[in-house]
Formats: structure tokens, C-alpha cells, sequence
């Protein structure tokens, strides 16, 4: 099964200051998690140099992406980004992941979430979309749909008109099955009858933590499992430290989480998904394909940010093994 992602092709570029002042050049508030426009980029961007910093491919499907094309999975990436450093970044950085690119470009500053570190540890995040957030159905070809067997999407995409129903549309009509991360619980709220009109309609596997699920049903996550599986092929349920719960309508099962130690939870339910849709992908069992997730997502909440460092890949891939026997 060859599984394709769309989402917001965002480059996380993690900076470290040596003091406050700096957030105050840049115009950003200490603390806080914000949606920047251009021109407040601009200045951050010319606010850098110097600076101690680190960039990665960011979005929740890129981190997906990249952990299945770990597990041997064939993936694909769709996004769209600007012509600058950023997207030339993000490019090489996950081809050399084993994600295929399929990149709309365009002229000018390439979406970036930028995370600001103070001194003192304090984390503020500036996240300027651009053109991440105008993607349309019309710049995505038949014929790269048409390369893969699942569309991967993220809830975050629904605000966007010009893709989010057209592309499922499409997909659908191609023979693609279709799953979909909810994302955030606002989202959910904020677009909850279109959400019951294209669940049943378009989607085959249904990702969400206990608060989106609630927010979709409004049932608490062992009782909304129950009444999403009646719309989907697979319903998935991650209920943090209390582990995961997951049902195909015939079986329903309730994984424990693996004990490990936390450092961060960013990208738990990013590596969930992909360790369940990879064992999906090698007709594994529900079960066997709920305990890769439940792997994948314990080895990245032992690490800072939302990817397992590439040390662990080869015992992961081990584990993985095992479990598909």
C-alpha cells in the first residue's frame, strides 16, 4: 500500500536566543504561540543571523510521512512552498528520508514555524503559513494521486475551501481510501456539520485524541469509538498515558501505552498514525498494527521534537518485525 500526505509544508526552524531582547526586534510576545503575517517573517528571518539554530521538515503529515518512509513504507508528501532556503530545505530533508516530494511552488517566503528558545528555556512560537495555505485541488494531478493507494490528510487542511472537499472528492473517485487526522479539537468544533457530512461520506480510517473525539460525538472516547466505527473502516482513539483505543467494527481493542520516560509528547500522535497505517499496509491484524503505533509513539515522546532521532530506527525496526510475526 502506497500512502500519500497532504498537508502544511511548514520548516520548523528551532533558534536559540541570548536574550529577550531579540523577541522584542522580531515583534513577537514572549510566550506566546502565534499566526504571523509576512512581513513580521521578514523580520525575524533578518533578525537570525547568528543566531543558534536548527531546521527540520514541520506539519503533523510530514511527521508521518517521514516515520513510515523509516518503517520501509512507500510515501509520497504533497505541499506547496515558496522558491527560498526554507523550501529547498525541506525538499532535500525529506527525500533523504525516503519521502517522495510532490511540491506546488510558488514565488516568495515558504511557510515557517519558528520556535523561539529564551535563555530561561520559555519556548515562543511564530508560525507564518504562507503559501502552505493556499494549496488548491487544481494543482494536485490525477496522476499523482493516481501513483498511491491512501490519501493521508490533516484536519488543519479543512479551512482551506479550494482543496479540502475537492481533493477527498477526487480521491474517492480514483479508488484511493482516504484517512483523515481530526488534528485539534477546535478545528473540530469550529467545522463540526461539515465534519459529519464528510466522515461517512469519504472516510475510511479516522484518527483523534479523546478531546477531538468528544468534540465530534460528544461522548466521552469509549463510548464516541462506538459511534464513529458505525461511518469508518477503522477508528482510532489515542487516549495519552492511559494508551490507545482502536476498532474495525468487528474487533475493538484497548492498547496499553508503553511505559517509557517523557520528555516531550509533540509528534505522539503523529508516529501513532504511522506505525498504524504501515501495519495496515502489511495486512497486519488491528492489534499488531495499534502496537507498532504504541511503539512508534514511545520512542518520540522520549526526545525532544517530533522525530525519532535515526539511532533508533534499527531497533524500532526490530520490534516492528516481531510484532508482524
Amino acid at each position: 500500500m502506497k500512502i500519500l500526505g497532504i498537508g502544511n509544508a511548514l520548516l520548523d526552524v528551532l533558534l536559540k536566543l541570548d536574550s529577550d531582547e531579540t523577541l522584542h526586534q522580531m515583534g513577537v510576545k514572549k510566550g506566546a504561540m502565534d499566526i504571523i503575517d509576512e512581513p513580521t517573517m521578514e523580520e525575524i528571518q533578518k533578525a537570525q543571523a547568528g543566531l543558534q539554530r536548527s531546521e527540520a521538515p514541520g506539519g503533523s503529515v510530514c511527521n508521518t510521512m517521514r516515520s513510515l518512509a523509516n518503517l520501509g513504507a512507500q510515501v509520497g508528501y504533497i505541499g506547496k512552498v515558496g522558491d527560498d532556503h526554507a523550501a529547498k530545505t525541506y525538499e532535500e530533508q525529506i527525500r533523504k528520508a525516503g519521502v517522495e516530494p510532490f511540491f506546488v511552488k510558488t514565488i516568495g517566503i515558504s511557510g515557517c514555524s519558528t520556535v523561539l528558545i529564551s535563555p530561561d528555556g520559555e519556548r515562543t512560537m511564530a508560525t507564518f503559513l504562507g503559501p502552505a495555505a493556499t494549496l488548491s485541488a487544481d494543482e494536485i494531478s490525477d496522476e499523482t494521486l493516481s501513483a498511491f493507494d491512501l490519501l493521508y490528510i490533516e484536519g488543519y487542511l479543512i479551512s482551506n475551501e479550494k482543496l479540502f472537499l475537492p481533493i477527498l472528492r477526487r480521491a474517492e473517485n480514483l479508488g484511493l481510501k482516504i484517512a483523515l487526522d481530526l488534528s485539534n479539537f477546535n478545528i473540530v468544533n469550529a467545522f463540526k456539520p461539515l465534519l459529519e457530512e464528510v466522515i461517512p461520506a469519504y472516510i475510511n480510517i479516522l484518527f483523534s485524541n479523546e478531546s477531538e473525539a468528544e468534540a465530534y460525538t460528544g461522548l466521552p472516547a469509549e463510548d464516541a469509538i462506538e459511534q464513529i466505527i458505525k461511518h469508518v473502516d477503522y477508528s482510532v482513539i489515542t487516549i495519552g498515558k492511559d494508551g490507545v483505543l482502536v476498532s474495525d467494527g468487528t474487533e475493538f481493542a484497548h492498547i496499553e501505552a508503553l511505559k517509557c520516560d517523557v520528555v516531550d509528547t509533540t509528534g505522539a500522535g503523529d508516529n501513532f498514525a504511522a506505525g498504524f497505517l504501515y501495519g495496515l499496509s502489511q495486512k497486519a491484524s488491528l492489534v499488531q498494527s495499534a502496537n507498532i503505533g504504541t511503539l512508534l509513539s514511545a520512542n518520540v515522546i522520549e526526545v525532544v521534537g517530533a522525530q525519532i532521532p535515526e539511532q533508533r530506527w534499527d531497533t524500532i525496526r526490530v520490534k516492528v518485525r516481531d510484532f508482524l510475526v
